[in-house]
């Protein structure tokens, strides 16, 4: 027999999901609680019992996508990986979702509307599980500065390709090259 808290962590689920996949082909603008309600199959006002509003549900699915980075985060340092090759998988996973779902990826780093806790929290640990594979390749004593500048690069390298300005016939280079020069230039911690 599925409980009340199952039903209702299902149908929180699916209207994540709904909710996801609307962003992913149409943006923000595509997503309203209407059409994640009937795209997940559950009536009008189910969505209204999870979320307060659209700008609740995009909140959520920020921090939900937040975490996934975190939690993808945590299996790379687990790996016996070099600490250059970890920060490389790090930072190409993060271009990677933003050439994959970039609506969404777009949506991690806007301001919120509604609520932001939980998403800053989630971004808060992913970037502590950041800043933790940063240290590893460069040390404690500039692992914030490095980590910050990284991560600027990345996203954007990210906002230079999905606007199309990074290509190679203009540059020959792509993405991953230019993450493996930055690597390339970080002293490297004994």
């Amino acid at each position: 027999m599925v409980t009340r808290t199952e039903n209702a962590a299902a149908t929180r689920r699916a209207l994540l999901d709904a909710a996801g996949a609307l962003l992913d082909t149409g943006g923000p603008e595509a997503v309203t609680l209407r059409e994640v309600g009937a795209r997940a199959g559950v009536s009008r006002s189910a969505p209204y019992g999870h979320f307060a509003n659209k700008d609740s549900l995009l909140m959520a699915l920020a921090a939900e996508t937040w975490d996934s980075v975190g939690d993808a985060l945590e299996e790379l340092a687990a790996r016996p990986d070099s600490p250059p090759s970890t920060l490389r998988h790090a930072l190409i996973s993060l271009i990677t979702l933003g050439r994959a779902r970039p609506h969404l990826y777009r949506l991690m780093f806007t301001t919120p509307a509604a609520d932001p806790t939980a998403a800053m929290q989630a971004a808060g640990r992913t970037q502590d599980l950041f800043l933790a594979i940063v240290t590893r390749v460069v040390g404690p004593e500039r692992s914030r500065q490095d980590a910050a500048l990284l991560l600027a690069n990345a996203h954007g390298l990210t906002s230079l390709d999905l606007s199309g300005h990074l290509t190679f016939d203009k540059w020959q280079t792509t993405a991953e090259d230019l993450v493996e020069r930055l690597i390339g230039l970080l002293p490297q911690h004994p």
